[in-house]
Formats: C-alpha cells, sequence, structure tokens
C-alpha cells in the first residue's frame, strides 16, 4: 500500500479514540503504515534516571497511529 502523506501533511483522524482530531505530520513511518501527528495520541512514557536528568520523571509524547485511520484535510 502507497502512502500519500509526508511530513507538514494536515491530517484528520477518522476512526478511534481521536477521532475528528486535527494535527501536522511529524514524521511518517512507511515500514510499518504508520504516522506520527502532532498533539495526536498521547502517551505517557517513564525515562530512566541519567546523569542529564537525575531524578528520572514521565514524560508525555506522540505515538504513531495507522495511515488508514487518518486522512489529508483540505
Amino acid at each position: 500500500m502507497a502512502i500519500k502523506l509526508k511530513k507538514g501533511d494536515e491530517v484528520t483522524v477518522i476512526t478511534g479514540d481521536h477521532k475528528g482530531s486535527k494535527g501536522k505530520i511529524l514524521e511518517v513511518i512507511r515500514t510499518k503504515n504508520r504516522v506520527l501527528i502532532e498533539g495526536v495520541n498521547i502517551v505517557k512514557k517513564h525515562e530512566r534516571k541519567t546523569q542529564d536528568n537525575p531524578q528520572g520523571s514521565i514524560v508525555e509524547r506522540e505515538a504513531p497511529i495507522h495511515v488508514s485511520n487518518v486522512s489529508k484535510t483540505k
């Protein structure tokens, strides 16, 4: 299946928990047919303690969504 979306395109989520959400594509993962959309499908990730981050923390970031669940906004 050819992905006709590219980085920077404005898209709308058409199915799932985030139905109706709009945002810009941050990254296209062609090998897995997924896209990363700004501000959509936010998940919490735990960060390990490091020298840069001595306390560790919980960070919110976007998770990828399958290409079939989004459509290009006109």
